[in-house]
């Protein structure tokens, strides 16, 4: 199988001096490119002349996570894409154990390697830990990090199991599943857009694996940290979007529980001092409205939609019942 290991970059030059190497030195049977989000600092000049063996794909704009994959990807003949960060530092011997598994596998169509905290290596990191699920509200979390609680890497998921949503930080998937799909909705822009895609793959019958043989580390928040009330608002409305797009059941009811519970957590905000988030949430709320139309179309043409979830509220069992870690959920 031919794979393209894909490097999305927006102004990223010091992130690509620090991580392309990893990414150049343990990849030499695939071809490495880097997407380029119309960056205006020298990062393709970089690239250039430190890396002449990278293929570089220049994006007329920064259409943000989404479009800049959709516009690259339709320019690269592979078997095999891979969505890597700018800011993952890969490992000896990453892509063996996950070519072996699409090869075994032909109903698997996308993997998640095993994802670490780059500052923290012992720990899993927050954006995939050890492969993704989302509870019946659509609140997402993972084996090895819900919310902000994350386990320490003891081998506890030195596994290959099938999961419900691979991270987009490190995300490989099969081409012809990616075209079928239409590739990312762009609409999204960024931020769980990866979960929209996985879950649209489960509704056409394909599977998601993880596979902890694979092993990358993550640095986090190299384009919105945290403490950005944007990436609150992204999370927020996006998951949203994801939830009325794709969720099997009673739209109406599962939208009114998300409001109240999404009231809870911007008063939690508050509480902290932390308006902007509120605010991030309420605007997120009425970004959401303004595309409901849209969404609702999308809906329909979803015909089969699958179970999505294990758990009814990972929040209830997180901030009441205490359960701060996957397997005791």
């Amino acid at each position: 199988m031919k794979i393209a290991v894909v490097i999305l970059n927006w102004n990223g030059k010091k992130l690509l001096e620090q991580f392309l190497p990893s990414v150049v030195e343990n990849s030499p049977e695939v071809t490495v490119y880097v997407a380029d989000n119309a960056s205006t600092d020298d990062s393709v000049q970089f690239i250039n002349k430190a890396f002449p063996t990278v293929k570089i794909i220049q994006n007329k704009e920064n259409g943000g996570y989404a479009k800049g994959y959709n516009d690259a990807l339709k320019k690269i003949k592979a078997d095999i894409f891979c969505l890597l960060n700018n800011d993952v530092e890969v490992t000896k011997h990453w892509l063996s154990p996950v070519l072996e598994t699409f090869a075994k596998e032909p109903k698997t169509a996308i993997i998640q390697p095993k994802l670490l905290d780059y500052n923290n290596r012992t720990h899993f990191e927050y954006a995939g830990a050890a492969g993704g699920f989302i509870d019946k509200y659509g609140y997402p979390y993972c084996r090895g990090r819900i919310f902000n609680s994350i386990e320490e890497d003891k081998g506890q998921y030195n596994d290959v199991t099938e999961i419900f949503w691979a991270s987009g930080a490190c995300l490989f998937i099969r081409s012809v599943v990616y075209n079928k799909l239409n590739g990312l909705d762009e609409s999204f822009f960024a931020h769980m857009e990866e979960i929209d895609l996985c879950w649209r793959a489960k509704n056409l019958g394909f599977r998601i694996k993880y596979v902890g043989a694979s092993k990358v580390y993550h640095l986090g928040g190299a384009t919105l940290n945290e403490q950005n009330p944007k990436k609150t608002f992204l999370n927020f409305r996006n998951s949203l979007f994801t939830l009325t797009k794709n969720a099997k059941g009673f739209l109406l009811g599962l939208i009114f529980i998300r409001l109240v519970l999404d009231g809870i957590a911007g008063l939690k905000f508050l509480l902290e001092f932390k308006p902007q988030h509120t605010f991030s949430i309420i605007k997120a709320h009425f970004g959401f409205y303004s595309h409901l139309k849209h969404l609702l179309v999308q809906r329909k043409q979803t015909r089969d939609k699958i179970k999505y979830y294990q758990k009814t509220s990972v929040v209830f069992d997180y901030f009441v019942n205490k359960k701060t870690n996957y397997n005791s959920l």
